[in-house]
């Protein structure tokens, strides 16, 4: 029986912008991605949560923004939880929720090079195949020796997806509403439209 491919894109999305929905689409058609499930995360452990826009507010942009295609999905199952949300947790869940299927966890080289310190890594890198994007703010020899060490202590290959790299950040944009500057083409416009009409990231 042939597997049911999904990807998993998780995240703060704080908020959402087009370096997020370009990642996804490409990785679910380099690797024949059946959906891509989009999982704003609650309360992460590694980001400093409290200058982060409400949960609510972050998946309601990631609504907006994944809206026009089908094969994308959102998920409040992080923002639902209590407490501090791990993606140990989540993956769990899903492999439960989800019967013979191969999970694609989608991520930037930010990420994969701070995973030995991820709550149960290496069970989750036996749960998941992990997928990651090449960013400039991380060197490709970081990410290539972080990828090698993963192999050697672990077994697991990471794969890195054959795409440019993607130079924006939640953070800039955010910094430049504080400045009162154009967001206009970082993120869709209802996802802009948004983000005025609320009022976020302006203190």
């Amino acid at each position: 029986m042939t597997k049911y491919k999904i990807g998993i894109m998780g995240g703060t999305f704080d908020p959402i912008h087009i370096g997020h929905l370009i990642l996804a689409e490409e990785a679910k058609n380099y690797f024949e991605l059946d959906k891509v499930i989009f999982i704003p995360t609650g309360r992460p452990p590694h980001k400093y949560w409290d200058n982060m826009a409400e949960p609510i507010n972050r998946y309601e942009m990631t609504l907006l923004a994944t809206i026009d295609n089908p094969d994308f999905i959102v998920s409040s199952i992080e923002i639902d939880r209590e407490g501090t949300t791990y993606t140990i947790d989540t993956i769990k869940y899903l492999t439960k929720q989800y019967n013979n299927t191969e999970f694609y966890f989608i991520t930037g080289a930010d990420s994969i090079v701070e995973i030995f310190n991820w709550k149960n890594f290496k069970e989750l890198l036996s749960l998941c195949r992990f997928v990651t994007a090449k960013r400039t703010i991380v060197s490709d020899n970081k990410l290539e020796n972080t990828i090698s060490e993963i192999e050697k202590k672990i077994g697991v290959n990471i794969d890195i997806l054959p795409i440019p790299y993607i130079d924006i950040s939640s953070t800039n944009i955010r910094n430049k509403i504080k400045k009162n500057e154009s967001i206009k083409y970082y993120l869709p416009d209802s996802v802009r439209e948004y983000i005025l009409k609320n009022k976020l990231y302006i203190d």
